[in-house]
């Protein structure tokens, strides 16, 4: 039998490893209160800029939420969603017209409105087309400037991925249900930028915000790609900017797409970064793409 002693020393042992497992667990709850929210959101690559800026901002503001943002497509970015792997899927289409999604399981948050235009190498020699002359361009029928007045140079299309929310708005727009040339496709608004720009001949389309003064963008029937034309329906090449969540988003998510929706940023950093303020439009586009006056 132990005697009273041995007995004491236990029970002192016993306490003092009480107090440092209280303390560690102390220690790692408050480590635990301390590491910050975790918010991805991913998808569209016309979108990312203004997401990209707007979460530096958010955080700057909110110490507690962390912020990434990634590209990859608005079909990746709303398959993301729906798997649960992400907090938010960015996309230039509704998830109505994303095939395998389940649109009724994801909440809609439209937070801008984007142009896209038709762009060319400055070799080119054009700076106008036809709706009908764009759509034989990125069909294969016209396969020379020269065919629309422009310079003596062999048509080179690139294209955007399947997937890419920016080639579904356009071919919606433009080609009308006609298939598109084979042709390079490319994954993201920034590279097609940089290929067309040092490529002698070459013709795509990109979101107004990546359209910088190393391409030339096109009018359409003599109408120039801007924001006033956008707003009224007169230039037709326009998509919403869709923050997709998946049901109803947690506070701190729902707290950074209350941020997205501010005068903060929609009267400054969206006009900024080249987008439209979704406050401005003057009309409205469903799922099926029909337009009415707002």
């Amino acid at each position: 039998m132990k005697s009273k002693k041995a007995l004491l020393s236990s029970a002192i042992a016993l306490g003092a490893l009480g107090l440092i497992l209280t303390g560690c667990g102390s220690q790692a709850a408050k480590k635990s209160s301390d590491s910050p929210t975790k918010i991805t959101a991913v998808g569209s690559t016309a979108l990312q800029p203004l997401v990209e800026q707007a979460a530096t901002n958010f955080e700057k503001q909110n110490s507690g939420i962390s912020l990434t943002v990634q590209g990859g497509g608005s079909g990746t970015g709303l398959s993301q969603v729906q798997q649960g792997a992400v907090q938010i899927g960015n996309s230039d289409i509704f998830a109505e017209q994303q095939s395998g999604i389940k649109a009724d399981q994801l909440v809609d948050h439209q937070v801008a409105v984007v142009g896209m235009a038709p762009v060319v190498n400055k070799s080119a020699g054009v700076t106008n087309v036809s709706m009908n002359q764009l759509r034989q361009i990125f069909t294969g029928k016209i396969t020379n400037w020269k065919q629309v007045g422009g310079a003596n140079e062999k048509i080179s299309v690139v294209n955007r991925a399947q997937g890419s929310g920016t080639r579904a708005t356009f071919e919606s727009a433009v080609l009308k249900g006609k298939k598109a040339v084979t042709s390079q496709e490319q994954d993201a608004n920034g590279t097609v930028q940089k290929i067309v720009s040092s490529t002698p001949g070459a013709v795509s389309y990109l979101a107004f915000s990546y359209i910088k003064g190393t391409v030339k963008p096109l009018a359409i029937d003599h109408i120039k790609p801007t924001d006033s034309n956008v707003i009224t329906n007169k230039w037709p090449i326009w998509s919403y900017e869709h923050m997709y969540t998946k049901g109803k988003p947690n506070a701190q998510t729902a707290k950074f797409l209350k941020y997205m929706d501010s005068a903060k940023v929609q009267n400054s950093l969206v006009q900024k970064l080249g987008y439209i303020s979704i406050h401005a439009m003057k009309v409205s586009k469903n799922a099926k793409n029909v337009v009415t006056k707002n």
